[in-house]
This record gives C-alpha cells, sequence and structure tokens, in this order.
C-alpha cells in the first residue's frame, strides 16, 4: 500500500499536518515557559505571561471581546457550550425547555444535545435541504417556547455546506434564545468577526488550521453565564480547571494569525484551485456533485472542499469505504464522507438527512485541500478516482 505524501493527503476535514512555523513557536515557548501558569514564582510568571499573549493575540484574530475559554478541542467545547449554558437557562423545575440543533450536527453536538435530554430537555432537529443547508422557515417555526437554546453546525465538515449564519443569528437574537455555533471548520477557510456575527458562543479547534491537536477554544459573548463540566483549581476564568497548555495556546495563536495572513494575501486561492479540481472531476463518469454547488453559489459552501457521490458503469452507487482504501493504494488520501459519523454498513446520517436513499448514502466521498497544495499536485487525481471506480464493485444488499 502507497503511503500518502503531504501531496497526496486530502483529507484536511479530518485534521491538518502541523505547520513548521507553529512547531517552531511551540518549541521555542516549551523552553522558556514550561513552567505551571498558576505559580507565582518567576517560571510561572512568565508563563502566566504567555499564555495571556496568546489568548490575547486569538481575541484580535477572531474579533471577541468577551471570554476566551482553553479547552482540550471542539468536542469539550461543544459539551461546555450546551451543558454549561443550560444549567443557567433551567434549574430543572417547571415545564422543559427546548434545545434545537440541526439534522446534520457533528457527533459531539448530537451527544451533548443527548446529555442535555437525559436532564430533561425537550432535543428538536431542525431539518435541511437537499443540499443541506438548513431550513429557515423550519427554524423560525422551531424558536417559539419552549426553545432557549439552539446548537447549530456553520461550516458542515461532510457534505460542505455553509449554513446562513447571519440569518440564524438574527432569528435567534430576535427571538431571545441563546445560539452555539461549531464553527471548528470554518476557523481558517473564512475570515469572521466573532463581535459581529451576532452569536452568543462559538467553539473552535487548532487542528484544522495546521496547529496542534489538543486544544480547542470556546468564545463566548460578554455576560454569558457557564457552569463548568467539572471542578478543580478554577483556571480559565472558573469555566476549566486544569494547568493550561502553555505551548499549545501559543501555537493555536500562530496557527490562527498564520493562516488569516494566507487568507488576507490570496483570498480565492483555495476556492480556485478546488473549483479547478471539480471541474476535472466532474467529468469523470459515475461522480456526481454533493451538497452546494460553488459554481452556482460560492458563498454557500466551504472553500477547501470536495463531497461527491460515486456510482459504477452500470448507475449503481459504489460504496465510498471501498473507494477511500482504492485510493489509499494510489498514495491519496480522502474520505468517506465523515469518519467521525457513519454507521456500521457506511451509511452516512448525514446524506439519509438530507433525503437520500440507504445505498446512496453509502457512495459518498469527501476531498478537502490545505495550504500547501498546488494545482500539479491534483492532476492525477481524476484519473486515479476513475481508475478505481472501474475496479470497484457495489454492495450486495
Amino acid at each position: 500500500m502507497a503511503s500518502a505524501t503531504l501531496q497526496g493527503y486530502l483529507d484536511c476535514s479530518a485534521t491538518t499536518p502541523l505547520a513548521p512555523e507553529v512547531a517552531s513557536a511551540m518549541a521555542a515557548v516549551q523552553a522558556s515557559a514550561w513552567a505551571n501558569p498558576s505559580s507565582l514564582h518567576g517560571p510561572g510568571l512568565a508563563a502566566a505571561e504567555t499564555l495571556e499573549r496568546s489568548r490575547q493575540r486569538l481575541a484580535e484574530a477572531l474579533g471577541c471581546s468577551g471570554q476566551l475559554c482553553f479547552t482540550s478541542g471542539g468536542t469539550e467545547s461543544i459539551h461546555l457550550a450546551l451543558l454549561g449554558a443550560a444549567a443557567h437557562l433551567w434549574d430543572g423545575t417547571g415545564s422543559a425547555p427546548r434545545c434545537l440543533i440541526s439534522a446534520v450536527e457533528h457527533p459531539a453536538t448530537t451527544a451533548a444535545a443527548e446529555r442535555l435530554g437525559d436532564l430533561g430537555w425537550q432535543i428538536s432537529r431542525v431539518p435541511v435541504n437537499r443540499e443541506g443547508l438548513l431550513e429557515l422557515d423550519q427554524l423560525e417555526t422551531l424558536l417559539k417556547p419552549p426553545t432557549r437554546l439552539v446548537s447549530l453546525i456553520w461550516g458542515q465538515s461532510e457534505v460542505g455546506s455553509l449554513m446562513p449564519l447571519a440569518a440564524i443569528a438574527q432569528r435567534c437574537q430576535q427571538a431571545g434564545v441563546l445560539l452555539h455555533v461549531d464553527a471548528v471548520q470554518v476557523l481558517g477557510q473564512l475570515p469572521f468577526d466573532f463581535d459581529a456575527l451576532g452569536v452568543d458562543l462559538m467553539s473552535l479547534a487548532a487542528h484544522k488550521l495546521r496547529g496542534p491537536r489538543g486544544i480547542g477554544l470556546l468564545l463566548a459573548r460578554a455576560g454569558v453565564p457557564l457552569k463548568p463540566l467539572f471542578g478543580g483549581g478554577g483556571q480559565e476564568g472558573g469555566w476549566r480547571s486544569g494547568t493550561e497548555p502553555v505551548a499549545l495556546a501559543a501555537g493555536f495563536a500562530e496557527a490562527v494569525e498564520r493562516r488569516l495572513a494566507l487568507l488576507e494575501a490570496a483570498p480565492r486561492a483555495m476556492a480556485g484551485l478546488r473549483d479547478g479540481l471539480l471541474t476535472s472531476l466532474l467529468e469523470q463518469p459515475g461522480l456526481a456533485l454533493v451538497g452546494p454547488d460553488p459554481r452556482r453559489s460560492p458563498s454557500d459552501r466551504l472553500p477547501h472542499h470536495i463531497s461527491l457521490l460515486v456510482s459504477g458503469q452500470d448507475g449503481r452507487p459504489l460504496p465510498g469505504r471501498a473507494l477511500v482504501k482504492q485510493l489509499s493504494k494510489e498514495g491519496y488520501a480522502i474520505s468517506s464522507g465523515s469518519a467521525c459519523q457513519s454507521h456500521g454498513d457506511g451509511r452516512s446520517p448525514v446524506l439519509s438527512a438530507m433525503g437520500y436513499d440507504p445505498l446512496t448514502a453509502a457512495s459518498g466521498i469527501r476531498i478537502t485541500l490545505g495550504d500547501w497544495h498546488r494545482p500539479d499536485d491534483l492532476l492525477a487525481l481524476p484519473e486515479v478516482l476513475s481508475r478505481a471506480i472501474r475496479v470497484s464493485r457495489p454492495e450486495l444488499r
């Protein structure tokens, strides 16, 4: 089996390799600010200063004047947002409130919502259309009482859809409902200003934009109360106890600043590269785009993202997982939809929620680009994928 090189790695919605600049920044901090930032001696104070400088860098880059809480990643941020906010929205007496999530959430949000259900909350899912975009009229209807909390994904990792966040935030504000946004896939793909978005809470992770794994952020609008998930030393403003990872925080800040600088220098570079590859792929038989078409509505799709449905020469859907394995033999790393969100038979809950039948819902593949990719890196992929389709066979059920 061929090992995918960096040029052949096309699964950046799953994770990305650490950028050399980020690794260097982390190594420097680890050497100079390795102490516990809660300690009052010199080394501890140096670590505390470095941590707060990283926090300020991130606040400025992301446009957040509220609180920034470091976590272990997107999953913890999402749980802290939902469970922490819910504890202040309802004390468990009286009529049960409602929490809304979309039909295409990341499993972390689904799991956190299920925890709320165990605590007595009502949980409702807002449907999406055939392109994976939220049905705004359905959201507006569901925002009526007893809804108190909404948690929605901004950039859908499997089909690339970008939810209409401005319209969603406006509706939640008008209804007086707290809004949490999972922006893990959007960070590094689009510049944004947290304060201007009109959302209350936002979850982020470093490893999707060539930052370190093991660190995430929860951004909170000023005045939003949260109950911590666990007790201890009361770090992170009392929201998240535990000794802070100073080097990881510095790496997160470096990764965000690096990526935003690239976006500012060439805002359409990633989308242009993606569109060229997409055109070549759709010329191959058996491949069909799923999710928003960026050639028709570029603002509805993540700029680095391609998702496809695959069928064989007889028109029957082919299993996406088989194609992932076949391309791995050719030195390419792609994914079958989302590795985090599929049933044992490969059927995607996201594609099912979008209205696809079970066989088609198992035929999705995802290609996501990194900022190191160049056109020459992608030239052979359409033919390699076409060859993989020719040797694959549909599953019999």
